[in-house]
C-alpha cells in the first residue's frame, strides 16, 4: 500500500501543449454548460473528441510523460469502458516508444459477456499494481467501480491518471480526486488542472475572470 498520499505536482509546460490541443480539436470548449451535478460551468471537457492518430498520439505522450515524471510504480494500466479504452491503449503504445516499456493494458466491457471467452475484462491479466486512467473525475463513480473489478482479480489500484482535474468540489468540501485519494489511499495524477488552466488563459480578461469566479465558488 502507498504510506502516504501522493498529488503529483502539474509540469506547466505540458499542461500548456495538453491544453492547446484540446482547444484545437474543440475538446475543451468555453461558454456556459449546465453539468450533470447542476452547475453552470464556463468551460467544457470532452475526451471524445480526441479522435485521430495524431491527438491521440500526443494525448498517449502526454499521459505517459506525466505519469513517468510522477515515480510512481506500477506493474499496468487499466481503462475503464468507454473513455479509458483508447486512452489506456494510447498511453502504452507511447510508453513502448519514448521508454522501451512493454506496459500491459486491461479494460472492462460495460456488460458481461456470456459467450466466447465470456466474462467482463478484456486484455491483459489484472495483476499486480494497477494504474487507472481516465478522461476527467466527475463523481468517480467509474472509478470507484474499477477499484472493486480490480480488487476481485487479487490485484490493488496504486493510482488514477487523468488528462484534466477540475478541482472542484463533491458533495462536500472535498473534490472526486480527493475524495479517491483519501478513501482510497491513491496516488492521483493529472496532465492538466483547473489551476493550469487558469494560467493558461492569462492575457484572455473575459475567459479568465469566468473562469476565476467559478473556482471562487466551487473550487477546491
Amino acid at each position: 500500500m502507498i504510506t502516504s498520499l501522493i498529488k503529483i505536482d502539474i509540469d506547466m509546460n505540458i499542461a500548456h501543449e495538453f491544453l492547446a490541443l484540446a482547444i484545437k480539436k474543440k475538446v475543451l470548449k468555453f461558454g456556459e454548460f449546465t453539468l450533470k451535478s447542476g452547475r453552470v460551468s464556463p468551460y467544457f471537457f470532452n475526451a471524445g473528441l480526441f479522435d485521430d492518430g495524431y491527438s491521440l498520439s500526443l494525448l498517449g505522450e502526454y499521459y505517459a510523460q506525466t505519469i513517468k515524471s510522477s515515480g510512481l510504480k506500477f506493474d499496468m494500466l487499466y481503462g475503464p469502458a468507454y473513455k479509458g479504452i483508447p486512452l489506456a491503449t494510447a498511453i502504452a503504445v507511447a510508453w513502448y516508444r519514448l521508454y522501451d516499456e512493454n506496459i500491459p493494458v486491461a479494460f472492462n466491457r460495460k456488460e458481461k459477456k456470456s459467450h466466447g471467452e465470456g466474462g467482463v475484462l478484456i486484455g491483459a491479466p489484472v495483476q499486480g499494481n494497477v494504474l487507472i486512467v481516465d478522461d476527467v473525475v466527475s463523481a468517480g463513480t467509474s472509478v470507484r467501480e474499477s477499484i472493486v473489478v480490480i480488487n476481485q482479480q487479487a490485484a490493488e489500484v496504486v493510482g488514477i491518471a487523468v488528462a484534466l482535474d477540475r478541482q472542484e468540489k463533491g458533495d462536500g468540501e472535498l473534490s472526486a480526486m480527493q475524495e479517491l485519494a483519501q478513501t482510497f489511499d491513491l496516488a492521483t495524477i493529472s496532465i492538466a488542472n483547473l489551476d493550469s488552466l487558469f494560467d493558461y488563459l492569462q492575457g484572455d480578461e473575459n475567459k479568465l475572470n469566468k473562469v476565476a469566479n467559478y473556482r471562487q465558488k466551487y473550487g477546491v
